[in-house]
């Protein structure tokens, strides 16, 4: 009889072991379990910890509540302003009510990697190439917005979305490399522009001050003939002032004489009668100091038909030839006869 009740005893905390092992649950710190008895909901959500359910009839299922990585894979779009790119982003989300993550939506990790690759193509469509590249801030607010509408229904909140990378052509990249050095340039120029300014309006107030004091010119001068002689060089910087090379320039120039005589005419030819050349009036005779013998004037062409007259003889002085007739052709002695 005692053994019948050792072995019933045995029996019964064997079956109530076995229970209690079919029973016993544990939820971890960062799971909720929701469960389902004959395939319905029942109130409430189990917690972290121990617990237990009626086996074969109740079912857990336990649901992660911690946030989760989603990568979005490069979604290839074509922007507002007509420009190629390949976009990825990243989503970071969380279950903030197990139960509607179960009964909503299958499988809401599913769910929201094909809601945000949506949004992302929606976004890359009705935004500026500038704005990608530039205006991610207001991008990632606006993707996380549109994620966010159909998954607060799932029990699924949008933590953040960020956009990681964006991917341009080839050809986009070396257009924005010209832009950026263009860009660059021009504004060195314009910093070169403003130095030369304020660089000339102090020369210009060095120069008020050295005009006042001539002295301080020739210091600035002594202190460049140091500068370059404190150099290793062969040159030998001599200053000269530039005012003597002025009065030297102005003296090289002769003035011009008055009263100077006209060039000779050129001589004929031999064989070739002289050309009728312009008169040319004769100086008048200058008077002779007493006992000093008159200079010879210089020559003067003659008129044709007349012989030369030099300036300074008399008519006293001219040859019988002078005043005779033109010569006879006939002749034979006059020089203008034919030769027999």
């Amino acid at each position: 009889m005692v053994e019948e009740l050792l072995a019933a005893g045995v029996a019964a905390a064997t079956g109530v072991a076995v229970y209690f092992a079919a029973a016993a649950r544990v939820v971890k710190q960062y799971e909720r379990g929701v469960v389902f008895r004959f395939g319905r909901l029942r109130q409430g959500v189990r917690g972290p910890g121990f617990t237990t359910v009626v086996p074969v009839v109740d079912r857990l299922r336990k649901v992660n509540m911690q946030i989760v990585t989603l990568p979005v894979p490069a979604q290839e779009g074509i922007t507002r302003d007509n420009v190629t790119v390949r976009v990825d982003a990243v989503v970071y989300f969380k279950v903030v009510d197990a139960a509607s993550a179960i009964i909503e939506v299958e499988d809401y990790r599913f769910a929201v990697s094909q809601m945000a690759q949506t949004s992302l193509r929606s976004i890359i469509g009705k935004s500026d190439l500038d704005d990608l590249l530039s205006n991610r801030e207001k991008l990632n607010q606006g993707l996380e917005l549109m994620i966010d509408s159909p998954a607060i229904g799932w029990g699924v909140q949008i933590d953040r979305v960020e956009i990681k990378d964006v991917s341009l052509p080839e050809t986009m990249k070396r257009s924005m490399a010209r832009q950026a050095e263009a860009d660059r340039e021009r504004r060195a120029r314009v910093i070169n522009a403003d130095a030369e300014l304020q660089a000339s309006k102090k020369l210009a107030e060095a120069a008020g001050v050295m005009a006042e004091q001539p002295a301080a010119l020739q210091l600035r001068l002594l202190q460049t003939v140091v500068a370059v002689a404190a150099e290793k060089n062969s040159t030998l910087v001599l200053p000269f002032p530039v005012e003597l090379l002025r009065f030297l320039e102005r003296a090289a120039q002769p003035a011009a004489e008055p009263g100077q005589a006209a060039p000779a005419a050129p001589a004929a030819e031999p064989g070739q009668a002289a050309e009728p050349g312009p008169a040319v009036a004769a100086e008048p005779s200058r008077a002779v100091e007493p006992g000093r013998a008159a200079e010879p004037g210089p020559a003067v062409a003659a008129e044709p038909g007349r012989s030369a007259v030099g300036v300074g003889d008399s008519p006293e002085e001219l040859p019988p030839a002078a005043a005779s007739a033109p010569p006879d052709p006939e002749d034979p002695a006059s020089p203008a006869a034919p030769a027999a």
